[in-house]
């Protein structure tokens, strides 16, 4: 684990695999957690879907690879994907920088809007990161 301090901005929503959600109206932005880039440590290889691809709800989207392991990246919700950060691919380091701005992996057009009662606060990620830390 590493000394500096994660964060978990409050106006975002979670899941315990490691992804949030920004609630943009109908659509949600989402990416990997600071506590997922932390414990990848250097991510060197993400794959991601295409504009237009369905994803569903705690189902993988792509894949997020470092020199430690290679993982999936699990949708937050269901819905077609409308952006997709191309340049991350070439850069995927940017999520160790700044994993909830430039960061940020797909949007997603919500089909579902009732899947965000099941994602948790930051609150509530936060107690759950720190009991999985220990366990």
């Amino acid at each position: 684990m590493s000394s500096k301090e994660l964060h978990y901005p409050d106006d975002l929503k979670y899941n315990e695999e490691h992804t949030w959600l920004k609630v943009e109206g109908k659509k949600g932005r989402t990416g990997i957690t600071d506590y997922a880039q932390d414990q990848l440590t250097d991510i060197l290889f993400l794959e991601l879907p295409e504009v237009g691809a369905q994803v569903k709800h705690m189902e993988p989207f792509g894949i997020v690879e470092s020199a430690k392991s290679s993982n999936d990246l699990f949708s937050p919700v269901s819905g077609e994907v409308t952006e997709v950060n191309k340049p991350l691919t070439k850069r995927p380091g940017t999520i160790n920088k700044d994993p909830y701005g430039e960061g940020w992996m797909i949007v997603i057009d919500m089909s579902n809007p009732e899947e965000l009662d099941s994602l948790i606060s930051a609150g509530e990620y936060q107690d759950f990161v720190e009991k999985e830390g220990k366990g």
